[in-house]
């Protein structure tokens, strides 16, 4: 009997570890992790790159702006010295009249004088005894005459003195006021270089920084700041064609709205250290020399001034040109200010013209141009509409 063969059990293949594995998720979560951390400090990073370019744009505006005050302080001391100068040569000349008004009567006082000897004079003298007395009550007239002549030419000395100190005060604060807006431009120049070193060499790490949070993001930035400059040039365009704006300007008087135009016509003009005058964009100092635009306060110079109203080229002046008004009460053209601290003026260092809707135009920095931004930053310590 043939014995009967029993197959061997049939051994059944291993299933196979589905595609992707648990092993595969696992590294996914893990390399997603370690992205998402990466990420993290990816943006930490581009944050700290975003204020370190905020602090050094507010110190060399800060530096700018002092340099500008200072310049303002030199031609006020140089028309104090002028005008103390023509007041000293008005003085001079009345003193020199006054001298010789007190040397011609000197000598008309020795030509009727009458003689060492009195009595001989009453005796022998022309007409006597009575034209001795005529001549005597002469002389005595004389002498008050005399009196009042060197009175007069001790005032006009004092005054001349006065007016001498005045002059010389003047001169010595010329003279500090030039060191002083010199020490100030080395100042600035040192802080604007800073700047734009820092500008370049944040720039390009920014961009790596960019390029590692994925082309998603960068290209969401990128369409922020079309939208930006897109926004920018609709205001220009309304602006200069029907006269109404994209912006919704808040509420203000024609004036106001005159220097709004005035401004916006200027979109995407350089920011120039030093540059911008009541008559548009021209060339800076320093930094600013080769560049033909507005720093801040050259902008609001420029565009109060097509108003009708006269600013120094200085937010120092400009913070005091007119009453303050409350943030909650803008209106369209009303000067908006920005300090390192808010509780106080000195440390202003930036100016913008408000549109509306807290928006504004400003000359931002070294760099940059004028643009179109929100008021609602770090610094923001009031507001000002120009009286004139």
């Amino acid at each position: 009997m043939t014995a009967l063969t029993v197959p061997a059990p049939m051994t059944r293949p291993a299933a196979a570890d589905p595609t992707p594995s648990a092993r595969d998720i696992a590294r996914s979560k893990s390399a997603e992790r370690a992205r998402a951390a990466d990420v993290g400090r990816t943006k930490a990073q581009l944050a700290e790159a975003n204020g370190e370019l905020e602090r050094l744009a507010i110190a060399s505006a800060t530096a700018v702006e002092r340099y500008n005050g200072e310049i303002v302080k030199l031609q006020r001391a140089r028309d104090e010295h002028k005008v103390a100068e023509q007041r000293l040569a008005q003085a001079n000349v009345k003193l020199t009249a006054a001298q010789q008004d007190l040397a011609k009567f000197a000598v008309n006082a020795y030509q009727i004088n009458t003689g060492a000897n009195p009595w001989m004079a009453a005796l022998g003298g022309h007409g006597g005894p009575q034209g001795f007395m005529d001549r005597a009550g002469m002389v005595d007239v004389m002498a008050r005459q005399r009196t009042g002549m060197v009175q007069k030419v001790e005032a006009a000395r004092n005054v001349a003195d006065v007016f001498k100190r005045q002059a010389q005060e003047a001169l010595d604060e010329q003279a500090a006021a030039t060191k002083r807006s010199a020490e100030a431009k080395r100042q600035a120049e040192a802080a604007v270089a800073d700047q734009q070193a820092a500008v370049r060499r944040l720039a390009a790490s920014k961009r790596r920084l960019e390029a590692r949070l994925g082309s998603a993001q960068a290209h969401t930035e990128e369409l922020q700041r079309r939208r930006e400059a897109a926004m920018n040039r609709m205001a220009t365009q309304s602006f200069s064609g029907s006269g109404r704006t994209a912006i919704n300007l808040a509420r203000g008087s024609a004036r106001g709205s005159l220097v709004v135009r005035a401004a916006l016509k200027f979109i995407g003009t350089p920011y120039s250290w030093g540059g911008g005058t009541a008559s548009g964009p021209s060339y800076g100092v320093a930094q600013g020399a080769g560049i033909l635009g507005f720093d801040c306060s050259g902008l609001a110079l420029y565009a109060w001034n097509k108003a009708g109203v006269r600013l120094d080229h200085w937010t120092g002046t400009q913070w005091t040109s007119g009453p303050h008004v409350p943030v909650s009460q803008l209106r369209a053209g009303d000067l908006v200010f920005f300090a390192s601290d808010t509780g106080d003026p000195d440390t202003i260092h930036h100016v913008g013209i408000y549109l509306g809707q807290g928006r504004m135009i400003e000359a931002p920095y070294t760099g940059a141009s004028v643009r179109i931004s929100s008021i609602y930053r770090n610094g923001l310590i009031g507001a000002t509409r120009p009286a004139g």
